[in-house]
């Protein structure tokens, strides 16, 4: 259950968030009771033409560990409802995005996944609503990187979000004086936060091998470092990180040369083991919606 409204001004707000690395107070996830590897990007397409198979007793065991982290953090966990033909509902990150202002619906591309809107829609029906709607081409949240107050980055490859819709949104947080990046890069990297994720305030992980010294000079210029990422870790989903607030991120247990460079500049990992679902083309980043952190 929801902890209840904050109200600023006459608008109760039931969800806000405005970085990436304030303190994580709620998240939104989906169980996945229905999961297996779908075709819907070259992750999962080089998985599906490999010998892996699925256990589903160690993908269930691998989930609670990601719970269990959470729980460790002090994070609330909200669940949509799992349908059985949605196989890749277990990545609530990209069917709805938390601003500053509220929840947006977004507009996901796949056709394997449109019916994830309907979960979305009952869950926040039922916890105060949308304060905006994706309308123009598609956007999905794996995208979206608020950054901090007043700094937001949208990825579009054309693939998953297109201009389109990245234009769209960023323009809503453009009119509110906020800095907007729009960044470009190929289809075959499907978001954004497979190439780039904040682990604190100060801290990215990024692969600049593929988004470029533009991109890494941009970051440096707002006072952010790099842990530098391979495209072989990037493939491994390695980059995709959630940031907890407090110098503390959930990552990957794979992902063993990002985590010792994190530890080395004196974030906490927790690392549940999720590479069944790194095979499938998403990892921690991908499976959690920020509902609400503290204001960074």
């Amino acid at each position: 259950m929801s902890r209840g409204h904050e109200v600023r001004g006459e608008r109760a707000v039931t969800w806000s968030v405005d970085s990436e690395t304030g303190v994580l107070r709620d998240v939104l996830l989906c169980p996945p009771d229905h999961y297996q590897w779908i075709p819907t990007n070259s992750i999962a397409r080089d998985t599906l033409a490999s010998d892996k198979r699925i256990d589903h007793q160690r993908l269930q065991a691998q989930y609670r560990e990601l719970e269990d982290a959470l729980d460790h953090a002090g994070v609330t966990r909200h669940y949509i409802e799992p349908e059985a033909h949605l196989k890749y509902q277990v990545y609530t990150r990209d069917s709805s995005q938390t601003t500053p202002w509220g929840p947006v619906m977004t507009t996901l591309a796949m056709p394997q996944r449109r019916g994830e809107y309907a979960s979305i829609l009952k869950f926040y029906g039922e916890h105060g609503g949308f304060w905006n709607y994706g309308t123009r081409g598609t956007v999905e949240g794996g995208d979206i990187h608020i950054i901090r107050d007043g700094l937001l980055v949208v990825g579009h490859s054309g693939g998953r979000t297109d201009r389109e819709g990245a234009e769209q949104f960023g323009q809503w947080f453009a009119e509110k004086g906020w800095e907007v990046r729009l960044e470009g890069f190929a289809e075959h990297f499907l978001h954004l936060d497979v190439l780039f994720c904040m682990a604190t305030d100060r801290l990215a992980v990024a692969c600049t091998e593929v988004l470029g010294d533009e991109f890494a000079d941009w970051l440096k210029a707002h006072g952010i470092g790099i842990v530098e990422a391979t495209y072989r870790e990037v493939m491994e989903m390695s980059c995709n990180l959630l940031a907890l607030g407090g110098d503390r991120v959930i990552s990957p247990r794979h992902s063993r040369r990002i985590n010792a460079a994190l530890r080395a500049e004196g974030v906490t990992v927790l690392d549940p083991e999720l590479d069944l679902f790194a095979a499938g083309g998403g990892s921690v980043h991908c499976m959690t919606m920020p509902l609400r952190r503290d204001p960074a």
